[in-house]
């Protein structure tokens, strides 16, 4: 049966444009449950046990959620107890037009077998397909389609035997909806009510969200916050540029200061500062605000002091940490501030975190404090709360009403206990937004079925370089390798050097599940213990992994150059290769350094190991940065898998050699790829940072009297190869540590879109990622474009779409990045780890950066940062006087500049169970009443309590 549906559309232009639309109804779409025999389903998902234990359904029921509670019970449908569920296409369609993360949590449910979730097209179903009635909105529309597919699966299943006692169940938060299936004869019921009555799982009532009527009972009658302005005036506000809109960030180390990030066109993007409760108006880190800006003279510097939000103050201790944001500054250190007027896009997401405990007997609602210091604590109510205690749980934000100090939220999962290993690793991957799920059997069904060998076809499509003396230098226990080098003599008198990667893009087709989670996934993530592949191990470790004496597809670079590091020509070729050694960097320097050795392998390397010198001179004589950041290895036992050593990383020549060798094939193959596709190429760029980042560079250098040159790399790079203290050794070192601080942070971007390629660090004008396909999402499309540009492999639409390039490179820019944080996050917990069997230990350092109120210092030996504070609350605060300008911290008598020597212990501080960190207390400079008798090493890290 065909019917046309007609609706208008605004276009462009501004005109109206009619489209109409023919809309197929049919017989034959079945209603999935086993009780049915009229429907020809051939394996029916709804099942006849349907029995979950209510007070209201004694009997076997399917439910049936209209869209609003899918969009917000998206968590108690998710659990595991709720099953047998019809989701209509109604709903389906409504949900994925309103919020593509829950659409996608939706359809994973759906997939997922067990849960026994059905969706009925009842749309296209002739019987339950309606018409939009006149003067009839489309919410209304279709609640109406809900109520009639609710009652037609009533009326189709008693029929069916077996199926007397069979209900369907109607879960709608809706009132007036409510109401009108009632009216009809349907059985409905309020999701909380429904959820009430589950007798066997009291705790799911945790996992409800609450909704606007449950929000304003809990909240207080005094208004605490101005109210949002609604979104028409927000437009409006925005198109007059009256108001701004852009990305809230809040502080890290101060829960009264945030910055609105307002992006513009080029160089024009701002940055507005806010401060203060009031101001802050209930937005949470990463929502897309409306910002009023304050008048100029109420503008303020950003602060220098370090605030924790310790939970529920009155309002004069409120009032007392916003007194101490205030301090006289320069005109010059003043920023735009304004206030957040209204919320455009909520970012909300689950957050992870630990349950403060209320001190009311028998409370239900507590608070939740999460593991980010960005986000604000959350009240919820649990009837768990004991169980909780000590326990890493989820939790999710439902609203923030005006009344409250705390946004609302409702318990998620318990994910286990606090300080153990597993669950912190779970959490840092969780706040990180890391994709650590296993693999799905729909991506691995497009693996290479095993045993896997190289065929005769496959030799003729490629060049064989099996007989090349190839070799790999990799970190120890490295089994992804992606990359290999040769150099050999030509009989001409120059050299041929070969870069040799990894062909991912033969085994990952574009398109198929196994690249689309490649490209969701974006790289692959290193923690101290553990990897988190972007491809199945069978590739990362096996197939593509460029192991020693087997055979394996290759992407090869390969260069003629002459002894004075000149490339006279460069070729680009798909290969097959065998490595004849797999080398770690140790290995390799050794075999370099051994007047002894001579075999192939070692005069390769040394061949490489002498261009590599020739090339990073050049490249430092461009303007390349050479900045520092300090690295840490752990040493792991191998029974408890615990720290027990911690090391700066030390840096070999054949570190440098590999690096060089690896930028020389990423900027041929950049500038291959751009040549031949000018407006799609992949390209990676890092952009100059503005002056004002250099600020902080520029104070440190002129406290040791020393000029730093910020206006182009190259100035920059000789300014510190020359910037030396007599009898200061390390100070060098901490001015290129301060610098990579400075840096902006490298990014991926399509060539279409953009028309500024230069890479700052490494002075190149162009360059992009071709060397580690199997971690790196982007060499993968690198790789399929060089694959095209030499006639090797076939194109596709999407690879020549620079809007869809761009998306991509917008997703990869975001999990590199969530990658990095998560490692540094790791590196954190383990160096925790190592000082909790240490006890106390008793270091010099650096400062790094002085504040209001602390020092921030630096440890060379173990690569690690941390705070000395100079105010607490259990004994008497010293004289403080903080200067900006130098900026200097004067305690009692004794000024505090940056790169001071310090010598300070070092201890964990376990009071607070989640927020446990590296406490840093005072040895020398000896300030009276300040610093602290260096104690013994070893005693034990003070015992964990929960966060207060």
């Amino acid at each position: 049966m065909l019917k046309s549906k007609t609706f208008v559309k605004k276009t462009r232009s501004g005109g109206v444009m009619k489209i109409v639309r023919e809309h197929y109804l049919r017989d034959d779409i079945w209603c999935g449950s086993e009780f049915c025999v009229e429907c020809k389903q051939e394996s029916p998902v709804l099942q006849k046990d349907a029995c979950i234990e209510s007070n209201l359904c004694s009997s076997t029921h399917y439910l049936i959620p209209d869209t609003n509670l899918v969009l917000h019970q998206l968590d108690i449908l998710e659990d595991p107890l709720i099953r047998n569920v019809i989701i209509l296409q109604t709903v389906l369609q409504e949900v994925r037009h309103r919020s593509a993360p829950v659409y996608k949590r939706m359809k994973d449910i759906i997939h997922d077998a067990e849960k026994h979730f059905y969706v009925f097209t009842n749309e296209h179903h002739r019987e339950t397909f309606i018409e939009r009635e006149q003067a009839e909105s489309a919410n209304d529309r279709n609640d109406r389609a809900i109520r009639v597919a609710a009652k037609w699966y009533s009326e189709h299943l008693k029929r069916a035997p077996q199926a007397e006692e069979l209900q369907i169940v109607l879960l709608t938060n809706d009132r007036g909806n409510k109401e009108k299936a009632d009216e009809s004869g349907l059985v409905v019921y309020k999701c909380e009510e429904y959820i009430k009555s589950l007798t066997a799982n009291p705790e799911l009532v945790d996992r409800l969200a609450l909704t606007s009527d449950d929000q304003n009972e809990i909240t207080s009658s005094k208004i605490l916050f101005p109210e949002h302005l609604p979104l028409s005036r927000i437009q409006a506000g925005i198109k007059s540029s009256t108001l701004l809109q852009g990305i809230f960030r809040a502080s890290r180390d101060n829960y009264l200061e945030a910055t609105v990030f307002v992006h513009g066109e080029g160089d024009e993007s701002t940055e507005v500062l806010i401060q203060g409760l009031q101001n802050l108006n209930r937005a949470v880190y990463q929502d897309v605000v409306a910002v009023e800006l304050l008048p100029r003279n109420q503008w303020v510097a950003p602060s220098s002091v370090v605030l924790q939000d310790e939970g529920p103050k009155d309002e004069d201790k409120e009032e007392e940490s916003e007194n101490m944001l205030k301090c006289e500054v320069s005109e010059a250190m003043l920023k735009p501030t304004g206030k957040v007027v209204g919320i455009i896009k909520r970012n909300w997401r689950p957050f992870c975190g630990m349950l403060f405990k209320s001190q009311i007997k028998e409370a239900t609602r507590h608070l939740f404090t999460p593991a980010d210091r960005r986000i604000p604590r959350i009240r919820i109510e649990t009837r768990q709360a004991a169980a909780l205690e000590g326990q890493r749980i989820m939790v999710a934000i439902d609203g923030w009403p005006k009344h409250s100090r705390y946004p609302n939220g409702h318990f998620v999962r318990n994910l286990g206990s606090a300080g153990d290993k597993e669950t912190e690793t779970e959490v840092l991957l969780l706040e990180h937004d890391v994709p650590h799920q296993a693999f799905s059997q729909a991506v691995l069904s497009f693996l290479p079925k095993m045993p896997w060998a190289i065929t005769e076809e496959d030799m003729k499509k490629r060049e064989d370089l099996r007989h090349l003396c190839v070799c790999s230098v990799d970190p120890p226990g490295c089994t992804d390798i992606d990359d290999t080098l040769h150099c050999q003599d030509l009989d001409n008198g120059n050299l041929e050097v070969g870069v040799h990667i990894a062909d991912v893009s033969h085994f990952i087709r574009p398109g198929n599940a196994l690249d689309q989670e490649a490209a969701s996934r974006g790289t692959t993530v290193y923690l101290c213990e553990r990897r988190i592949d972007m491809v199945p191990e069978l590739l990362s470790s096996n197939l593509c992994s460029l192991r020693s004496n087997v055979e394996r597809f290759a992407f090869s670079c390969i260069w003629e150059i002459n002894h004075n590091a000149e490339i006279l020509s460069t070729r680009f070729t798909k290969s097959v290769i065998n490595s004849k050694a797999s080398l770690t960097y140790a290995e390799a320097q050794m075999r370099i350094d051994d007047a002894h050795m001579n075999d192939d392998i070692t005069k390769s390397l040394r061949g490489l190991n002498k261009l590599a010198k020739i090339l990073k001179k050049r490249r430092i004589e461009g303007g390349a940065l050479t900045l520092s950041s300090p690295e840490v290895r752990f040493h792991i036992d191998s029974e408890t898998h615990d720290p027990i050593d911690l090391q700066t990383k030390e840096l070999k020549e054949t570190n440098s050699m590999v690096e060089e060798f690896m930028l020389l094939a990423n900027i041929s193959v950049a500038q291959k790829i751009y040549d031949e596709f000018s407006e799609c190429a992949l390209l990676r760029k890092h952009p100059a940072p503005p002056p004002s980042n250099y600020d902080i560079l520029n104070k440190a250098a002129k406290s040791k009297d020393i000029v730093i040159h910020t206006d182009s790399a190259k100035a920059l790079a000789d300014s510190l190869d020359e910037a030396k203290v007599d009898g200061f050794t390390y100070f060098n070192t901490l001015l290129r540590i301060l610098a990579t601080r400075c840096m902006m942070q490298a990014v991926y971007f399509c060539s279409g879109m953009d028309s500024d390629f230069h890479h700052y660090g490494l002075a190149s004008p162009i360059y992009t990622h071709f060397t580690s396909p199997i971690r790196r999402y982007s060499d993968i499309i690198v790789h399929r474009l060089l694959a095209v540009a030499i006639g090797a492999d076939t194109t596709y639409p999407d690879l020549m779409d620079k809007h869809k390039q761009s998306t991509l490179c917008n997703n990869l820019n975001y999990r590199h990045k969530m990658a990095q944080y998560a490692q540094r996050a790791s590196v954190a917990f383990h160096t925790q780890l190592f000082f909790k069997s240490r006890g106390n230990l008793n270091e010099d350092g650096f400062i790094l950066f002085v504040r209001k109120n602390a020092i921030i210092v630096l440890i060379p030996k173990f690569g690690l940062e941390g705070t000395v504070f100079f105010e607490s609350k259990d004994k008497a605060n010293p004289r403080l006087t903080f200067d900006e300008e130098g900026p200097t911290l004067t305690v009692e008598n004794h000024a505090f500049h940056m790169f001071d020597k310090v010598k300070v212990t070092i201890s964990l501080d376990a009071s607070k169970i989640q927020h446990q960190k590296i406490r840093m207390a005072l040895i020398e400079p000896v300030i009276p009443g300040v610093s602290v008798a260096p104690p013994e090493d070893g005693p034990e890290a003070k015992k964990a309590k929960l966060d207060r």
